[in-house]
Parts: structure tokens; sequence; C-alpha cells
């Protein structure tokens, strides 16, 4: 046992050599996920948070599944609550979820290839995600601000507002725009094809003539020069003829976005939430966005509806009283000059106009029926 304040020797994650140890059963799962054919960033992600719960697994002498129960399993659910970073803040209910969901799915799969006899995390509780909306969604003229930064004068500033036209006009994520080929493009009939898009699923969508545009000249003037052989058809290339890695792209998208000073913040996903929320005001039906977005459930889509505010606004401002800043406390005062009495005060100011008794006003009337 070290004293206070001696490091703690770091223990292995597992044995290596162990059948049964976390070592051998976690690659055994990775590779049904590649048999199964999830995607390399699934398989990825889930071996990164897998190795998380393992290292803390091993620190508590735990170095096989089948020890594993489920009080340890709600005990790493609270460790996971409690933990901090480096800089003090704690993990966002996001991340505890992305720790979480690959060990569950761990221990269903063990149980079910009888590689363990119960599933000590089959009634693990998740954090319940929290319904949050886009941090920013860029207006149409703020759109084109960022869109007009690069300089056209260098050839690489073709080659990024080509790129800004096509996250603009098509909202595509990050990825599916490095991977696009030249055979993606049909500029006859103005579309674009996502292959292997999330999910792996391919889908076809429209792209407008000026991003069309904007591509060609890229393709016809830039391309050329930052191509060299075997060129394996990518569209977008970056200066050393690559393509682009997904960090170097939000880097390069961020600048723009930065550089237009519009007091707002982010890359690449914000053009796909500034398409999403445009296309909606403009009256487009959901299930058109999910389509261009490639959403698998129109639940995700639907988000969009919260983000479009310009109808709601719209209709604040024609039936809410108090929506108008133009009425200031002088025209209020102007206003309630103008309005008519009450009915009672000008009964009252007739009543002591009139000078004819009960007795006169009968006969008066009497008077006015004979005629």
């Amino acid at each position: 046992m070290p004293r206070r304040g001696q490091r703690r020797p770091r223990l292995p994650l597992s044995d290596p050599t162990d059948p049964r140890g976390f070592h051998i059963l976690v690659q055994r799962y990775l590779e049904h996920l590649r048999v199964k054919n999830y995607a390399d960033s699934t398989v990825t992600n889930r071996e990164v948070y897998l190795t998380y719960f393992v290292r803390w697994c091993s620190e508590r002498g735990l170095t096989q599944p089948c020890q594993v129960t489920k009080p340890i399993v709600d005990r790493y659910a609270r460790f996971l609550y409690h933990h901090r970073k480096a800089n003090g803040e704690p993990l966002s209910i996001a991340s505890q979820h992305k720790h979480l969901v690959p060990v569950r799915a761990l221990f269903k799969w063990l149980t079910r290839s009888n590689l363990i006899l119960y599933n000590p995390a089959s009634e693990l509780e998740l954090p319940r995600m929290g319904h949050r909306l886009p941090k920013a969604v860029l207006t149409a003229e703020e759109a084109d601000q960022v869109i007009n930064q690069p300089d056209l004068e260098d050839p690489l500033g073709v080659r990024d507002r080509a790129i800004l036209e096509t996250f603009y006009s098509t909202g595509i994520r990050r990825f599916e725009l490095i991977n696009l080929k030249l055979y993606d493009l049909d500029v006859a009939r103005g579309t674009l094809m996502v292959r292997q898009g999330k999910g792996k699923k391919d889908r076809m969508i429209p792209i407008g003539g000026r991003a069309i545009a904007w591509i060609d000249k890229y393709l016809v003037e830039v391309r050329p020069m930052l191509a060299f052989e075997p060129d394996e058809g990518f569209i977008f290339l970056t200066n050393e003829g690559e393509p682009f890695t997904p960090n170097r792209l939000t880097q390069l998208v961020r600048t723009y976005v930065d550089a237009a000073d519009i007091g707002k913040r982010g890359a690449c996903h914000l053009f796909r939430h500034t398409m999403a929320t445009l296309m909606l005001e403009g009256g487009a039906d959901t299930r058109f966005i999910q389509e261009m977005l490639g959403h698998a459930k129109l639940e995700t889509t639907q988000i969009y509806t919260q983000v479009s505010i310009r109808k709601l606004k719209e209709i604040h401002d024609a039936t809410h009283p108090g929506a108008r800043l133009g009425r200031t406390v002088d025209q209020a005062e102007d206003e309630a000059c103008d309005e008519p009495e009450p009915l009672s005060s000008l009964a009252a100011e007739d009543a002591s106009v009139s000078t004819e008794t009960p007795a006169e006003s009968d006969d008066r009337g009497r008077d006015e029926v004979g005629r």
C-alpha cells in the first residue's frame, strides 16, 4: 500500500493471456461489431470508452467480466457523475452517457454469447439526456457574410468558397463532405450523392446552382494544381493534395466564421443547422428536411421547428399588445385623450342639459307617434 504522497503504480489493464479476461473478450466484442458492419468510428469510440471502464475495474482488482456485479456497474456510473476533469469541471451528461452505453452493450453481448452467466448491466439506467437546441443559427445575411470571407484572388480561397457554398446549400456532415468524390456530383441534374453517410446509408440530395458554379470553378481552375497521381478522386483537397482531416476542415470553416465577426461561434455543423432552419422558415416540410439531413427519425429533425422562431415571432408581433416597441408613454397618453368617453358620462351629460319633465317628454312622444 503506497504511502500518502507516493505515486500509485499503474496496474495492467488486463492479462492478455487470460481467455476470460477483459483484454481478450473486449477484442472479441469489437471484432463482432466489425463483422456486423458497424462504422469504423463507432468501433473506435466504443474501444476508447471501454478502455476507461476496464482501467477503472483493474484499479479495483477486477480483471474478468464475470467478476463484475450490478452494484459495481452502478458504482461506476456514480464515479462518472462525481468525476472531475483536469480543469475542475464535471463530466457532462452527454459524456457520462457515452461512457456507459458501450459498457451496457459489452455485457449484453457477453451474456448472449454465453461468456458470462448473467448481465450485471441489464438494469443500468442511463443518465437522462437534456433537450438541447443548436447553440447558434445564422440568418441568410450572416451566412452570406461568412461565405464572402475567402480571398478569391488566392486559388485556395476559391476552394474554400466552394466548400462553404457546399455546406450552406446541402447541410451535409463534415465527414460526408470530406468523402465526396468527383462522380458524386451530377451537374446536369443538380444533385449530390452522399455515400456511406451516418449509419452507412447512401442518399441523393439536391444542391443549389450557386454552389455548383463555385465547385465547377474550383474543379477547373484550382483542383488540377492540387491533385497528383495516383488521384483517388476526392473533390476537395488540401494544399498537400490530400483529403481533409475532420479537425483540419473544422479549423478552416471556424476561421472564416470568426473572421466574419458576426458574434456567433461555430464551424461545419453551424451551416447544417442554418440550412435546415432557413428551409423550414421558407415553408419546407420537415420530411423533406429529414431527407436532406439524412436523419433516421423524424423526431431528430423536428428540433428545428423550435429553432425556427421567425413564424412564431410574426404571430407574436401581430397579436401581443406589448410587442410593438414604438408605443411610448406619450403616445399612450395621446391615445387615451382620443378615446371615446364612457356611455355613463355621456348619459349624465345629456341628463344635465335636458330641461323637460317626464310628463312633457311623454306628451311629446305621443304627438310624434300621432303624426
